[in-house]
Order: structure tokens, then sequence, then C-alpha cells
């Protein structure tokens, strides 16, 4: 069963990737916040997830994400990530 924390956790996870790929081999990324808007009820089936880095600074990285369901955006995130060197 699918619910707004897949949702969530979708747009968390395709945030981190998509930043992470942009990052040199050491650096690495962490959530400092996401605000997350739920457009239209999330229901059994098959989620998928859009994002693009809006803006990447040297410590902080902002980002979007829009979850589908169907074709259908089902949730629109925002998120800003940390960049470190462990």
């Amino acid at each position: 069963m699918s619910n707004g924390a897949a949702a969530y956790a979708m747009a968390d996870s395709g945030m981190g990737a998509a930043l992470q790929s942009e990052l040199d081999p050491d650096q690495r990324c962490a959530t400092i916040e996401i605000k997350i808007s739920y457009l239209e009820p999330v229901t059994d089936g098959e989620l998928t997830c859009e994002t693009i880095v809006l803006r990447r600074g040297g410590s902080v990285a902002f980002l979007e994400s829009e979850v589908m369901q169907d074709e259908t955006v089902v949730a629109s995130a925002s998120g800003s990530f940390s960049i470190f060197s462990p």
C-alpha cells in the first residue's frame, strides 16, 4: 500500500541521488530540510520521481522533485542539502 510517506521517501532519495551524482567522489550530502506538498492522493501502484538541482553552492544545494503516479503529479517537494567531505 502506497501513501504520502512513500512519496516523501522517494522525493528525499531522488534529491539525494541527483545531488550525489554531481559531487566529487570524496564528497557526501545530507538532507537539511524538505518541504512537501501533497497534490493528489497516493494510491497503490508505481511511483516515479523527477528531480532537478536548482543551485549548488560550496556547502549547500537546493533541489526540487515531483513524484508522479500514472503521469499525474501527486507530490511536489523542495529541499536543501548540506555538502561535506567526511
